[in-house]
């Protein structure tokens, strides 16, 4: 027997391993529809990946869609470099596990009054506009993600009490390192694993409240630039590596007494909801579930279906942070309804 697998495999089959790292449920509905759920342990793969699995899974599942793209598992695109070049930055961004502080009581987590809830929202096209316009209003042009998370990270900021002036508000922004690494090699476009950095940043609660949208959204960009570049991916590739078989974590996550509230940002704009086409239409709605534990929020905006600018948004948040959200910004965030996918005008299959 494969060593490998001895040591993987030592007393289960491959299906029960397999069933650990994905599951589909799938459901049908009275009306016809259909919603197919598919889980990914991300550990393994993320978001990029997942979108890859799925695209391809319904070309082949679709006859009339050959599929043409083949995922890489060539691991060795991810090799360290010899010898290592670790930033020191990286070690202000991550931190082994076993260096991690001593965690709040159990009790003190599981009495606490708010919890995490999800909701799902839209955002038109002409508020991401506006959005961006006032973000840009210094002379300095911002993306519409950058204003979007500049927006977010005052809403945030807003729905902590006056007590907590003094506290740090975190904000932490996923980057995708494929197209960073990819150079000339096509392989890393089809890299199916993760190739993922987290950089963040944490501003004053009442910094965050009493200075306006183009500044926020500066300090958004200063966070993001500093990792969008070849060299921040090879060298947490020698961080992780220099720090194996110790997981690390993102230091965003390393709430002090000092801190306030923490959350991620996960781009979704490259999901292609349009090609997940098992060959009976085209799918009217596709978003994510990402119910992780502890008080960090989660976000992940997503283009809408019908390809018209609108965003779908994800949230799993703090219950007073959703209030916040949708009664100082309700004009921002739209509930997501089932009008609202009737107005796609696309068919009325479900996934």
């Amino acid at each position: 027997m494969n060593p490998l697998k001895a040591n993987w495999f030592p007393t289960r089959s491959m299906e029960f391993w397999l069933s650990r790292f994905i599951l589909i449920p799938a459901t049908e509905l009275k009306c016809g529809g259909m919603v197919v759920a598919c889980t990914f342990d991300h550990r393994i793969a993320d978001a990029y990946s997942a979108n890859m699995f799925l695209v391809s899974w319904a070309k082949m599942a679709n006859s009339k869609s050959p599929l043409t793209e083949v995922p890489s598992f060539n691991r060795s695109l991810l090799n360290p470099r010899r010898p290592s070049q670790i930033h020191p930055s990286l070690n202000d961004m991550y931190i082994p596990v076993t260096s991690l502080p001593p965690g709040p009581p159990k009790m003190e987590i599981n009495d606490h009054e708010d919890h995490l809830a999800s909701r799902i929202y839209y955002v038109t096209a002409e508020q991401l506009i506006k959005l961006q316009a006032l973000a840009s209003s210094n002379g300095c042009k911002r993306s519409k993600l950058e204003s979007f998370c500049a927006f977010l990270w005052k809403m945030v900021a807003r729905s902590e009490t006056g007590n907590d002036v003094k506290k740090l508000c975190k904000m932490g922004i996923v980057v995708d390192g494929r197209s960073r690494l990819a150079d000339k090699n096509d392989l890393m476009a089809s890299y199916f694993g993760n190739v993922l950095s987290i950089p963040f940043g944490g501003k004053k609660i009442q910094e965050l409240n009493e200075k306006s949208l183009n500044w926020v959204a500066d300090e958004v960009h200063e966070f993001l630039e500093c990792v969008l570049t070849k060299e921040h991916f090879l060298g947490l590739i020698d961080w992780v590596e220099a720090h194996r078989p110790v997981p690390g974590l993102a230091k965003m996550y390393c709430n002090g007494s000092e801190e306030g509230a923490t959350f991620v940002v996960s781009s979704g704009q490259r999901f292609p909801v349009s090609k997940v086409d098992f060959g009976w239409g085209a799918p009217v709605f596709g978003s994510y579930h990402f119910p992780w534990g502890g008080s960090s929020g989660y976000v992940m905006p997503m283009p809408s279906p019908a390809g018209n600018g609108d965003w779908v948004v994800y949230m799993h948040m703090l219950t007073g942070q959703l209030e916040v959200i949708e009664k100082e910004a309700s004009h921002v965030f739209k509930p997501l309804t089932f009008g609202y996918l009737i107005q796609l005008n696309f068919v009325t299959v479900m996934y």
